[in-house]
């Protein structure tokens, strides 16, 4: 193997929590005994840092005075049907504020705002970094490159976590752009380097049938190999999560744009390749139905859906802050035209949106509340929001699923320490983010980054203050 050097921590990943992980260690190691030596290691070449923090709109699930959704640990103990970590869950509620002040206090600016449609899974409004995602990479990365003792080793792979004689992590071995193995010797390693949405093999093991066609939500997830979840478990890490089940969102096919979801399809109704209705579109707000539906896209309907709708969608003001992609509708006069451009069968669709039409119940349509406007005698029922599809130009967008991350990992307590299936911990190793696993049968949103970076600056402040001999 290539020469060593000496660390205080290795970070695998540099995302939202390998970034927070090394800041915290930095400052911690500052405050008490001088200055750390620290290794972030990072797959992706310098302008791809990040994973998949840099492309997400980073979406933060807290209320207006700055803390956690207080429906978020019931809403995670229902739709986990009671196998989520709790302890974790409530981890996550006393350190939200806390995070938000350290973002901010390392260069990643934040806003708030509430959202213009009704929602009932990010707790009424949403914060974020003002950048999106790649505000918290720049931010975070910038504070390290101007920290002495911290390096960034881009273009470098993770192979496998190194154990001392008596079982206590101490350091990582990584291949770097010459091919060759590295031993990174540290007191502790945080492994923050994602999910396995871009191992074919792994989706393939756990997803099962047509995990082949789901295209990853941006280009650097590709990095996300599941390489932490490997090396944790090589050194015998507990797993959590549930691993057949991904966070999928529906994007426009036509887009290479990253994150190009569409989430205005509850004004408006969604069709199968056969112009078929296959879903509820206003059972809820599109924050809590966005992944189950792309989901269904997925597994049910060939990977193949549309978006129609027509003036009436295209006149409501805020509808454009919920298209993401960068391109415009497909735009048509008739039904019929729509569907030809679309590639669907014409008489089909103009029957389906007939018999929708006919479907309609009494009320008002009103987009900004559950508006309780609902069709009638319909299969599958439209519950809010609904309105007859009848004043030209008719749009449509071409939807499929794309993976955003997956939701099993590594098992992890509420100190970012990654523990054996017995709970026990294990010396000197750390995780957090997606490498860790959470969450079964639904993501509720806003969490994903927000989680990342609080447990990444939980891990690197424990780390350090282990390293000191602090309690």
């Amino acid at each position: 193997m290539a020469g060593s050097s000496v660390y205080d921590l290795v970070v695998l990943g540099c995302g939202a929590a390998g970034l927070s992980a090394a800041v915290s260690y930095a400052a911690a190691a500052k405050s008490s005994d001088g200055r750390a030596r620290i290794a972030v290691v990072e797959r992706a070449r310098r302008a791809e840092r990040g994973g998949a923090t840099r492309w997400t709109s980073s979406w933060f699930r807290i209320t207006e005075d700055r803390r956690l959704d207080p429906a978020f640990i019931d809403r995670m103990q229902s739709v986990s049907g009671g196998l989520a970590d709790l302890d974790y869950c409530r981890a996550l509620e006393r350190e939200v504020t806390q995070t938000l002040q350290f973002l901010e206090r390392n260069d990643v600016a934040l806003t708030y705002f509430k959202q213009p449609f009704p929602n009932r899974n990010t707790g009424g409004g949403l914060g974020m970094p003002v950048h999106g995602g790649v505000g918290i990479v720049d931010g975070l990365a910038g504070v390290l490159e101007r920290t002495a003792g911290v390096e960034i080793l881009y273009e470098t792979e993770a192979v496998r976590l190194s154990l001392s004689g008596a079982g206590r992590i101490d350091g990582a071995v990584v291949r770097g752009r010459d091919g060759l193995l590295r031993v990174l010797p540290a007191a502790a390693v945080v492994i923050a380097c994602g999910g396995f949405e871009g191992n074919a093999e792994m989706l393939a093991r756990y997803l099962g049938e047509r995990a082949c066609d789901l295209p990853v939500i941006a280009p650097t997830l590709r990095n996300n190999t599941g390489d932490g979840l490997r090396m944790a478990l090589e050194v015998g890490a507990a797993a959590a999560g549930q691993f057949d089940m991904f966070h999928g969102e529906p994007i426009d096919a036509r887009s290479s744009k990253p994150d190009a979801v569409v989430y205005a399809y509850p004004f408006g109704i969604l069709v199968n390749g056969q112009a078929e209705r296959f879903c509820d579109e206003g059972r809820d707000s599109f924050d809590s139905t966005f992944e189950e539906i792309a989901y269904e896209i997925w597994r049910n309907q060939d990977q193949k859906a549309f978006f129609i709708g027509d003036q009436t969608t295209l006149d409501i003001e805020p509808v454009q802050a919920i298209l993401l992609t960068d391109q415009p509708p497909v735009r048509a006069a008739t039904l019929r035209e729509l569907a030809l451009e679309l590639g669907l069968e014409p008489a089909a669709l103009e029957r389906t949106v007939a018999t929708y039409n006919a479907s309609m119940g009494p009320g008002r349509f009103d987009a900004h509340q559950f508006d309780g406007r609902a069709t009638r005698g319909l299969v599958p029922p439209k519950s809010n929001w609904a309105f007859p599809l009848e004043r030209p130009p008719y749009i449509g967008y071409p939807l499929t699923c794309a993976i955003t991350f997956t939701f099993g990992g590594v098992r992890t307590d509420s100190l970012a320490r990654v523990l054996t299936p017995s709970g026990t911990v294990i010396p000197g190793l750390y995780a957090a983010g997606e490498v860790t696993g959470l969450y079964y049968h639904h993501y509720p949103a806003g969490t994903s980054v927000l989680r990342s970076a609080t447990f990444g600056r939980i891990a690197g402040t424990h780390a350090a203050q282990a390293r000191a001999g602090e309690p």
